[in-house]
């Protein structure tokens, strides 16, 4: 076998094992709604270029929001409290479009308000989850850990897009959802079996958060490798996100491309990044993992080329859709495992929280920008003639990533730091 299986590692990890199950329980039904909010939009409420970027961008705002003080509290708090809550309020938020849609009430506005609460959900609990996994297997195992929750996303990625195209067509997108609710339910009953002890946050004294905050940032902002991740992870959030805003528009409407359709793509989507996540590990400590980084950004910006010069007809159509999905999600999972794992060896572990807090309000926190400019630009140049501009802006910057960028010299993990590291060092 090429990428043998072996239960070894962290497999006999039986807490992280646990974690593993109801981080794999939430993704499941994750990538059900992630097809599901868009195709109710599109299809049952009919939304214009303009609409799909906005609830692009109000999805991406709690980054901008709520990023930096979330850091200041996962730093303060124990972690596992706000996984739980993460997975509560999701699915009290994800009920909404079920109850929306039955009682005749289901608009745009009601799936903003959803995706703005998910996404606040996420902001805190998903820092806080990097942050447990870190605490929890140690800074050395980090890619292993990524490597096998990335793993089981791709596998999930795989099922639910299928299922959930099968659900649409036969309950509609708003019912479909309930799998979704149900899914972070079980997620958090399975999060309460987790027992080992997590060790009480350091008292900040009378540091206020906003020093607090200062602190997170002035350690990315000290940091050549996180500056460098910090300002390509950006751009590439800010185009991703722009494509998000038309892809779906552009595969209903220019393609004609159903649920159905939609659900097989997605799960051959998920091929791409299982493939990823096996070879990760492999391929960081061959080619190094900057390198890596790189090669996954060139991977998506092939990606999304493929997908402007795909030509009509439902065969074609559908078969180069797929593809295309597969090499994105390649690429989005090569990218993703190196640079959760780099960000987090180089961080000492009290400032871990404020670190991936900080690196995702400067990554994503733009991104509600991006949403809105792949709306106008979809409304002045059409959803395929969009797609031809991201996908050329892609390609500039993995340019950049592979030939240019300090990051690209990153070629192992840094070791474990416990101090804070001093300006212009790793």
């Amino acid at each position: 076998m090429i990428f043998p299986i072996r239960f070894d590692g962290l497999w006999r990890h039986r807490d992280f094992v646990r974690l593993w199950l109801a981080q794999g329980i939430s993704d499941f039904g994750s990538y059900i709604s992630r097809l599901a909010l868009p195709l109710t939009a599109a299809v049952l409420l009919h939304a214009t270029p303009m609409e799909m970027g906005v609830l692009m961008a109000i999805e991406v705002l709690p980054f901008a929001l709520f990023s930096l003080h979330g850091g200041v509290l996962i730093d303060r708090v124990r972690r596992m409290p706000l996984m739980l809550g993460r997975d509560a309020l999701c699915a009290l938020a994800l009920l909404i479009v079920p109850l929306a849609a039955w009682g005749g009430w289901l608009s745009m506005p009601v799936l903003w308000v959803v995706g703005f609460l998910c996404m606040t959900a996420e902001v805190i609990g998903g820092s806080a989850h990097q942050s447990y996994v870190a605490m929890l297997v140690g800074k050395d195992r980090l890619v292993e850990a990524h490597s096998k929750f990335t793993a089981t996303s791709s596998t999930a990625q795989l099922t639910a897009p299928g299922l959930a195209g099968l659900l649409i067509q036969w309950l509609t997108a708003p019912f479909a959802i309930l799998f979704t609710a149900g899914s972070f339910v079980i997620s958090a009953l399975v999060l309460r079996t987790v027992k080992t002890p997590e060790q009480a946050p350091v008292s900040a004294g009378n540091t206020s958060v906003w020093q607090e905050i200062k602190a997170g940032i002035d350690l990315v902002r000290h940091t050549p490798v996180l500056r460098a991740f910090a300002i390509q992870t950006t751009l590439w959030q800010l185009l991703n996100h722009m494509l998000g805003a038309v892809l779906v528009l552009f595969a209903t409407r220019n393609l004609g491309l159903d649920a159905g359709d939609m659900g097989v793509s997605y799960m051959l989507g998920g091929l791409g990044s299982l493939a990823a996540a096996l070879m990760a590990d492999r391929l960081g400590r061959r080619f190094g993992i900057g390198p890596t980084v790189g090669m996954g950004f060139a991977a998506t910006a092939l990606a999304w080329l493929g997908f402007a010069l795909i030509v009509q007809g439902w065969g074609p159509a559908m078969l180069w859709f797929s593809l295309c999905q597969a090499l994105f999600a390649c690429g989005a999972t090569l990218f993703s495992i190196n640079y959760l794992a780099a960000r987090a060896a180089v961080t000492p572990d009290a400032l871990l929280g404020r670190m991936i807090a900080t690196m995702r309000f400067v990554t994503v926190a733009p991104a509600p920008l991006g949403a809105l400019a792949g709306g106008m630009l979809a409304t002045a140049l059409g959803l395929r003639g969009a797609i031809y501009v991201i996908a050329a802006m892609g390609l500039v910057l993995a340019w950049h990533a592979l030939y240019r960028s300090p990051a690209r010299l990153l070629l192992v993990l840094p070791k474990r730091t416990e101090e804070a590291p001093t300006q212009g060092g790793l």
